[in-house]
C-alpha cells in the first residue's frame, strides 16, 4: 500500500526509492549487458546482481540515491521522469565507477557486507571494470546532447580532483578544514550536484531553475559527506558494512578528523600523535582516538556543518519553484541522508 501525504501527494522515502529503482534499473541492466563479457561479469557482481560465478542473487547495493535525485529533479522541473532515465543511469554508472576504484585505493575488502570486486577478481580487472562503467555512462547519456555530457564530464573531473586530494591528504599532517571541505565538495558534492542539474536539464528546465537545483544538490552532497565521515568513525558496522572505527584505522583525513586536528587543544595534539604512528592501532587506541575527535570538537563541527548545508540546500530547492510533490519528496530525501545515526 502506497503512503501518500494528503497535502502534497508526496510518497514515503522508501516508496520513492523503490519507484526510482523500478524505472532506472532495467535500463542499467540493458546497458551493462553491452559491456565485454569479463567486465560485465565484474560489474554485475559489484551491483549485487550475481555472485562470483555469475549465479543470480537477490542482493542489492546501496539506496541508489543519485538516480532518485535525477528523476525527482526532472519532475520538480515540470518534466516527465521517464525522460530522465538515461541521465539517472549515467549518474549511477559514474558513481559505481568511482566506488570500484575507491575500494582498490582504500584496500577495502567488503562493501554492503560482500567482498569488494578487487578481492573477488583482482585489482587490475576491477580497475578496468570501473573504467568500462565510466565509458558506458557517457555512451548512455549521449542522446541527451552535448550540454548534458559536458556537465557530467566536468563533474567527473571535479570528483577525480577531490579523490586525488583525499589520497594526498593521507601523506600530509597539515591539512586545513578549508582544504578538506574543498576536497569533499569535489569528491562527493560534484556528482550529487550534477545529478540534480541533469534531472532538470534533460527535461527542458529553465536556466535559473537548473542552477538552483544544482545548488541544492551540491549542498546536499557536501552535507552527505560530513555525515558519511561521522559514520566512518561512529557508525554501526551492521548498517555501514564496514568495521567500527575503519576511517581512524586507515588514518583518513576525514572532515571531523581534520577539524579536530586543527583545534589546537590538548586533545587535538594527542590525536595527531596517534595519527602519526605507523603501527596499527589497537581497539582501545581506536576508541580513544574517536573520543579525542569528539573532545576536540570535530564531531560537533561536522554535525553543525551538515545541518547548515541542509538548510542552504532546502532554501535553494524552494527558490527553484519545484512542483509540489517532487519538492516534498526531495526535501524528505535530503533530510534522510543528512540525518543518519551518527
Amino acid at each position: 500500500m502506497t503512503t501518500v501525504d494528503a497535502r502534497t501527494g508526496a510518497r514515503a522515502v522508501t516508496e520513492v526509492l523503490a519507484w526510482s529503482r523500478a524505472r532506472w534499473e532495467p535500463s542499467m541492466r540493458a546497458a551493462v549487458d553491452r559491456l565485454p563479457g569479463s567486465m560485465r561479469r565484474i560489474a554485475g557482481f559489484h551491483f549485487g546482481w550475481w555472485d562470483e560465478q555469475g549465479r543470480a542473487t537477490h542482493r542489492r547495493g546501496g539506496k541508489a540515491l543519485r538516480p532518485a535525485l535525477v528523476l525527482l529533479c526532472a519532475e520538480a522541473a515540470g518534466g516527465d521522469p521517464e525522460d530522465a532515465v538515461a541521465a539517472a543511469v549515467a549518474v549511477e554508472l559514474v558513481h559505481n565507477f568511482s566506488l570500484l576504484h575507491d575500494d582498490v585505493m582504500d584496500r577495502d575488502e567488503t562493501r554492503h557486507h560482500r567482498p569488494t570486486a578487487w578481492t573477488a577478481f583482482g585489482t587490475g580487472p576491477a580497475i578496468l571494470a570501473g573504467d568500462a562503467l565510466l565509458a558506458l555512462a557517457f555512451d548512455v547519456l549521449a542522446p541527451d546532447g552535448p550540454d548534458a555530457t559536458r556537465r557530467l564530464g566536468r563533474a567527473v573531473l571535479d570528483l577525480l580532483e577531490g579523490q586525488g586530494e583525499d589520497v594526498a591528504f593521507e601523506r600530509r599532517g597539515d591539512v586545513t578544514p578549508a582544504e578538506c571541505v574543498r576536497m569533499a565538495a569535489g569528491k562527493t558534492g560534484a556528482l550529487i550536484g550534477v545529478a540534480c542539474t541533469l534531472g532538470a536539464l534533460v527535461v527542458g528546465g529553465r536556466g535559473e531553475q537548473v542552477g538552483r537545483l544544482g545548488v541544492f544538490g551540491r549542498s546536499l552532497g557536501l552535507a552527505f559527506q560530513h555525515v558519511d565521515d561521522l559514520l566512518g568513525i561512529w557508525g554501526d558496522p551492521a548498517a555501514t558494512g564496514k568495521p567500527v572505527y575503519s576511517d581512524l584505522q586507515n588514518r583518513k583525513k576525514s572532515l571531523p578528523v581534520v577539524a579536530a586536528l586543527a583545534a589546537g587543544t590538548p586533545a587535538a595534539r594527542e590525536l595527531a600523535s596517534l595519527y602519526e604512528r605507523e603501527a596499527s592501532l589497537s581497539e582501545g587506541q581506536l576508541a580513544h582516538a574517536a573520543s579525542l575527535v569528539d573532545s576536540a570538537g570535530g564531531r560537533e563541527w561536522s554535525r553543525s556543518q551538515a545541518a547548515t548545508l541542509l538548510t542552504t540546500g532546502l532554501t535553494a530547492l524552494a527558490s527553484a519553484r519545484p512542483t509540489p510533490r517532487a519538492a516534498a519528496e526531495l526535501a524528505a530525501l535530503a533530510r534522510l541522508i543528512t540525518r543518519r545515526d551518527h
